[in-house]
């Protein structure tokens, strides 16, 4: 069974209304039913409905598109697919938010598949092309009480392109700001949908037919985000560099975006955690983030300068400091972690939301029709001001280290 109209789930004893289906902790996933938990976690029926001493999973078997999700919680944080944040703090209560499901396949106007998104063995394992919407439920006793799904059809789809640094990372204790950034939009409005993978450049992105998919699923009025740079810059060959090559596929992804009646917004790429003897930080981008701002100013399209933001944040920080917003923990801080962890190019999930935040920061300081649809609770951000990591809640998920993301 797969929807793509309304659907309704009720988790508590109560009489269930016709049209609603009954789920028990007993309720296991499977395709024919098309929804149910995960396996491998002791659920419990609760005066809150059904939940778990810790995290857990509801999946239900939906077509590629968007939808608007409505849920009563209690004490509970949200997220969905690959740990893509959408209820940050143990709300207990009506939460609600949008989301985007896809597949690999790209389809024509008419519906016709015409081909397949090149995705790399590690993408395989990814809670992201399942044509499944995966809900995790965290805290310390999360539990779900009712589910409502309604396809969002009158949403602004957010299209993000880029590496590691934007890709919903799939395991702990890895992030980036793609996967952060939902939570920031009012729900109906927007559907953060993100394409980006670790390890990809512009054109290995388009030669695994990624902006493909992308351009195929992307209606007027639509944005995609493009952040790339650390690995375009380990590209080599005759003609390849800041000002032709990276420049040339800036231009590629522009154009194909306004073809479609969609609004490019080019990001440059932050600063890895790099510092000279003063405390400052060091360029190791080389010509890539000015190569982007030049395209902006030629071709008129809307630019956020993370690569500037990140700077007076990294800076902001210090050396010391900054530790804590990258991939740096000692041996045996998570179950199978036997070596020390000591990342500088990707972030903890502290640092993912003080870069999401730059993000937020940059589509207001644009002027982007976007900045409209931003919650009225999210408070201004000042890269020199970051917030203190001690006010930072982020329950682990289950899913723990597998290996550190390609690219660098």
């Amino acid at each position: 069974m797969s929807i793509s109209h309304a659907q309704k789930f009720l988790f508590s004893k109560e009489k269930v209304p016709s049209g609603v289906v009954r789920v028990t902790p007993d309720s296991r996933y499977n395709d024919k039913a098309g929804y149910g938990f995960e396996a491998g976690v002791a659920l419990k029926e609760t005066d809150g409905g059904i939940g778990a001493d810790g995290p857990f999973f509801f999946s239900v078997k939906l077509a590629e598109g968007n939808y608007n999700i409505r849920a009563e919680v209690a004490a509970a944080a949200v997220r969905v697919e690959c740990r893509r944040m959408m209820v940050q703090d143990t709300v207990t209560g009506r939460v609600a938010f949008t989301v985007h499901v896809r597949d690999t396949m790209i389809r024509d106007a008419s519906g016709k598949v015409i081909g397949t998104v090149r995705i790399k063995p590690r993408e395989k394992n990814y809670r992201h092309w399942d044509n499944l919407l995966t809900i995790e439920f965290n805290g310390r006793s999360p539990a779900i009480r009712s589910l409502g799904i309604t396809p969002a059809r009158e949403a602004v789809t957010v299209f993000l392109a880029g590496n590691s640094t934007v890709v919903d990372q799939d395991r702990e204790p890895w992030a980036a700001w793609g996967q952060m950034i939902p939570a920031f939009f009012i729900p109906g409005k927007v559907a953060v949908a993100n394409y980006a993978e670790s390890g990809e450049a512009l054109s290995s992105f388009i030669r695994a037919r990624r902006l493909e998919k992308i351009i195929s699923l992307m209606q007027p009025g639509d944005y995609l985000f493009i952040e790339f740079g650390h690995n375009d810059q380990k590209q080599k060959g005759s003609g390849v560099g800041p000002f032709t090559s990276y420049k040339r596929d800036l231009l590629h992804f522009i154009l194909e975006t306004r073809k479609k009646g969609g609004i490019p917004v080019l990001v440059t790429s932050m600063h890895r955690r790099s510092f000279d003897t003063s405390g400052r930080i060091i360029n190791t981008l080389g010509d890539y983030p000015e190569a982007v701002r030049q395209v902006a100013r030629e071709q008129d399209v809307a630019l956020i300068d993370l690569n500037a933001m990140s700077r007076t944040l990294y800076e902001a920080w210090g050396e010391t400091a900054s530790l804590k917003a990258f991939v740096h923990y000692p041996a045996n801080t998570f179950p199978g972690q036997a070596q020390a962890l000591q990342d500088n190019t990707h972030f903890s999930t502290y640092g993912a939301w003080q870069i999401a935040k730059c993000i937020i920061k940059g589509i207001r300081d644009s002027g982007s029709g976007l900045a409209g649809f931003l919650r009225d609770d999210i408070q201004p951000f000042d890269p020199a001001h970051p917030d203190d990591i001690t006010t930072w809640y982020w329950p682990l998920s289950p899913l723990k280290p597998a290996r550190k993301p390609d690219g660098n």
